[in-house]
């Protein structure tokens, strides 16, 4: 694939790990150390309205932060051509973990207590399964997306549904649904 700038930097980029909402995230290299480098798009998409999404994510990202939830690093924004650059974070997502037909019940207590701490701080986070890898004891929000706290989108409500084999992780699975 080609190389990829991030204010004036560039970094080899190896593969696409994933498509979102807001942009694409690739796997990248610089001097030997992966990172991923998100390049915000703007597609259309119907049930979610954007303002500015590349000062969202620097927005969200010191929100996570301060809540005290385990996200990677932001390594660099680069604001003009809207691509940020962030700690990789090495293994499967729960998504994979389920879809390979392991269980997430050893993380539900991780993402119960990065819930409470979303919720303290009036938040809400992303809790589709892909947006989640264990690491080391830790599980870490790969995405920096978060909202204003609302009890129909909390964990309990509606994540959960998707963090095992559930019609709705199914349907997904199959392509049917995008959450």
């Amino acid at each position: 694939m080609d190389d990829i700038s991030v204010n004036g930097i560039l970094y080899h980029v190896e593969k696409l790990l994933g498509k979102g909402k807001g942009g694409y995230s690739y796997l990248a290299w610089r001097d030997g150390r992966p990172v991923v480098v998100k390049q915000i798009h703007h597609e259309p998409c119907d049930y979610y309205i954007f303002g500015n999404k590349i000062e969202a994510e620097r927005r969200d990202y010191d929100r996570l932060l301060e809540a005290g939830i385990c996200i990677p690093q932001m390594l660099d924004i680069d604001v003009a051509n809207e691509r940020i650059v962030k700690e990789y974070i090495e293994g499967d997502t729960i998504f994979d973990l389920v879809a390979n037909g392991l269980s997430a019940e050893p993380y539900l207590p991780l993402v119960r207590e990065m819930a409470a701490k979303a919720r303290a701080a009036d938040l809400n986070i992303d809790y589709f399964p892909t947006n989640f890898i264990p690491q080391g004891g830790h599980l870490y929000y790969v995405d920096y997306e978060c909202n204003p706290y609302l009890e129909e989108w909390n964990f309990e409500n509606w994540g959960i549904k998707y963090w095992s084999h559930t019609p709705e992780f199914e349907a997904h699975l199959a392509g049917k649904r995008d959450p």
